[in-house]
């Protein structure tokens, strides 16, 4: 089963560098390059040039941040999970929580 560790939408909680210690919720997942994209972390200042009607100044972005320094965090215990993986009697593989066993995705 080759499920995704961190999706569009999970809370996570970031584990190293400049943002140790944040969470936030993922606003985009970018596999090809192992990063994800968190609101309102990681922000970095960018230089923008006017063109056409769009004004030029001085804009913040969040940056994206490395797979490994993320963790998701569980909706029922509220801690930061490692995740492991379950097959329903459905056939259909989701995401759950190490510490607690709750399903991490939605239903």
């Amino acid at each position: 089963m080759a499920l995704a560790r961190v999706r569009k939408d999970d809370t996570v909680l970031v584990i190293a560098g400049r943002e140790r210690g944040k969470t936030g919720r993922v606003l985009r997942v970018l596999p090809e390059a192992n990063r994800v994209v968190i609101e309102r972390i990681n922000l970095v200042k960018r230089h923008l040039k006017p063109r056409g009607t769009q004004q030029g100044g001085i804009v913040e972005k969040e940056a994206s941040l490395h797979l490994s320094n993320v963790q998701p965090v569980c909706g029922r215990c509220d801690k930061p999970a490692r995740v492991g993986a379950r097959r329903l009697s459905d056939g259909k593989g989701v995401r759950i929580c190490r510490r607690c066993g709750e399903q991490l995705d939605k239903a």
